[in-house]
């Protein structure tokens, strides 16, 4: 083992010890040729012949050498490339030896080479200078792994991506993975073979994977359907199998595959579902030309919609955000994606109504993403004044100063936690949404010209947002553990951010003014199970390497969420994932004397008498887990300190 440890500091060799490397292999091949000549020709040895012969074949190998650079290569990393350099460089010793003997015969002079030499040595210097480069990348390669614990790896997807995957850790003389085998859907492949490595058929996993001891599983195969990936990983996690897979194609299209590009797979690979159908006439018919402001850019749901809407070709998107450093930073990685579209970044709270007003002056917005809010639950329950301010407050400057300035449609992004709120958050969410839909209602009462269209759309929990469950895990599991769960029983709905974006997009688009539109969220899915899946994901085992411990519900927070989803309580759109909430309609002077009366209470920083408030607009609005479950009950009244 000494002896591969100082193999391994080995440094790259110089160009000169190569081309001596080159030189010898030639003049092995040369002797082996001229023997195997003499053998079959049954001529006597001539010393004469011989030395003119080797002079004249080394002559022309060094000349092929220096044309070829054959030495300018580093041996440890021989490739196929190399190998047609290789060919080459024999292609052309063979021209000028050829060359050299019609020469010779032209000018009618003594015999200098006979052709079946020419043949019998090119052929063996090309098979000597392969070998040796191969067994000295061979041995390299060795001596990188002698002491390190193999992990026997198996590729789903025996396509060109899937072999390229494959050729990449061959070349990597740095892994510790041996590719053991391939799985694949087509028939036809199932049963061959791929630089000696068996294609299994997928159905098969399952005996494949106890057959050839399979550590890890690399997914290699783009055009996989959601449901058959998550089947996969699954059964993977199951038998402490890890996953990696691949970046879009597109993203490796350009450059070369590497080893870094290989990831675990994330959670979001297995919560993920079918791509959304999306009406993309209709929605570039909306937006083309048209001037837009999202608010909450910098956020991770802001962000998405003003990446997602860039692809309509709007005139101008105003990106509204209070937080300096992001905004920034977004302005600069939308402006490389989509570099001819124009953004404007403009830095205001949406509490502040004067700084809002400005912005509409400016710009005259004549489509609104409303994204802007807080939303972390326990904070907001703490906190009630400034999610009063934020979510309610903001929601109204917009939805008056779109009215006045005859924004075309104002769509606003709510939660899941608006239905039957349980919290702050929700509580106030749902005032917001109360609020646009009476004035939109008012709108079309009083048959204002050009009014504005206001649209609600409600869905639960996006994988990755800020405040999401799943960077929170992820940032513990780096650290060791423990991963906290509040409660064994809690469940969520999820949702990709693209995915969720989509739907907002979609929703804004079919939206003709008063809707609250819900998304198909799929199936509610239990936190500890995600966290284990995400533990396991990483590696680990639940429990044994990472401990998962509970810390009780928070304030505020549900166990079950709620989306009104079912039939009962939703009418179904055009969209299969789209559907329209059945709430109450309420009259727009009623909803604003008691909003009115809300934000004087606010002036009084007295929070339970806010979140009484609250409670008056909102009747459905009963606490959970939180110091103001006492307001629940009737015998308290409102005063003002």
């Amino acid at each position: 083992m000494k002896f591969f440890k100082v193999i391994n500091h080995v440094q790259i060799l110089p160009r000169w010890v190569i081309f001596f490397l080159d030189l010898t292999a030639a003049i092995f091949a040369f002797l082996i040729a001229y023997f195997l000549y003499q053998d079959t020709k049954n001529i006597i040895f001539n010393p004469n012949d011989f030395a003119s012969e080797f002079l004249l074949c080394l002559g022309a190998t060094v000349i092929s050498f220096v044309v070829f650079k054959l030495y300018s290569g580093i041996v440890r990393y021989t490739s196929s490339t190399d190998s047609i350099r290789i060919l080459s460089c024999n292609l052309l010793t063979v021209i000028i030896l050829f060359g050299a003997k019609l020469f010779v015969l032209a000018i009618r002079a003594p015999h200098i080479i006979d052709s079946s030499l020419i043949i019998i040595y090119s052929l063996l210097l090309f098979v000597g200078l392969v070998i040796y480069r191969t067994s000295i990348k061979v041995f390299f390669q060795y001596s990188r792994t002698a002491k390190k614990i193999k992990k026997n790896v198996i590729i789903f997807g025996a396509g060109e991506l899937g072999i390229a995957v494959k050729r990449t850790f061959d070349h990597d003389l740095t892994t510790n993975k041996i590719i053991v085998g391939f799985l694949d859907d087509n028939p036809s492949k199932v049963g061959k073979s791929i630089d000696g490595v068996r294609i299994y058929k997928s159905d098969n996993l399952t005996t494949v994977i106890n057959k050839l001891a399979v550590d890890e599983l690399i997914i290699a195969t783009p055009s996989l359907v959601s449901e058959k990936k998550s089947q996969i990983i699954e059964l993977c996690l199951e038998n402490n199998i890890s996953v990696l897979t691949l970046p879009p194609a597109k993203q490796i299209m350009n450059g070369d595959l590497s080893v870094n590009h290989i990831k675990n797979v994330k959670i979001e690979d297995l919560l993920e579902r079918a791509p959304i159908k999306i009406d993309n006439e209709s929605i570039l018919e909306q937006l083309k030309g048209k001037r837009v402001l999202v608010t909450g850019a910098a956020g991770s749901i802001g962000s998405e919609i003003a990446a997602q809407i860039s692809k309509y070709d709007p005139q101008v998107i105003i990106l509204c955000d209070q937080a300096e450093t992001p905004l920034h930073n977004l302005q600069l990685d939308l402006q490389e994606k989509f570099k001819d579209q124009i953004y404007h970044t403009f830095i205001a709270d949406v509490k502040n109504y004067e700084r809002m007003r400005y912005l509409f002056e400016e710009f005259k917005p004549q489509i609104v993403y409303h994204a802007a809010a807080y939303k972390h639950v326990p904070m907001v329950e703490n906190h009630p004044i400034e999610g009063v301010r934020t979510n309610v407050l903001g929601t109204i400057n917009l939805a008056n100063l779109a009215v006045e300035f005859k924004a075309r449609k104002f769509v606003f992004v709510s939660t899941d936690k608006a239905v039957n709120p349980t919290n702050v958050m929700g509580a106030t969410k749902r005032i917001a949404e109360i609020y646009v839909q009476a004035l939109n209602n008012k709108l079309e009462q009083d048959n204002v010209e050009k009014r504005t269209r206001f649209i609600t759309t409600r869905f639960g929990n996006v994988l990755g947002s800020n405040g999401s469950v799943i960077p929170r895990f992820r940032e513990q599991i780096e650290k060791g553990g423990p991963v906290t769960v509040t409660h064994p029983e809690i469940t969520r709905y999820f949702m990709t951010i693209p995915e969720a974006c989509q739907l907002v997009i979609e929703a804004g688009n079919m939206g003709q003014g008063g809707e609250i539109f819900v998304f198909d969220m799929g199936k509610s899915v239990k936190i500890v199970d995600l966290a284990k899946k995400m533990i396991k994901l990483s590696g680990f085992e639940p429990n044994k390497d990472i401990e998962i411990r509970f810390t009780g519900l928070r304030p505020g927070e549900k166990l079950y969420e709620e989306l009104l989803n079912d039939l009962e309580n939703t009418m179904p759109t055009h969209h299969e994932k789209i559907m329209i909430a059945k709430v109450r309609e309420n009259c727009f002077e009623d909803v604003k004397a008691q909003i009115d009366l809300l934000f004087d209470i606010v002036k009084t920083q007295h929070q339970f008498n806010i979140v009484k408030q609250m409670k008056a607009i909102v009747p459905e609005f009963k606490s959970q887990n939180s110091e103001y479950e006492t307001l629940d009950h009737p015998s308290i009244t409102i005063t003002k300190e």
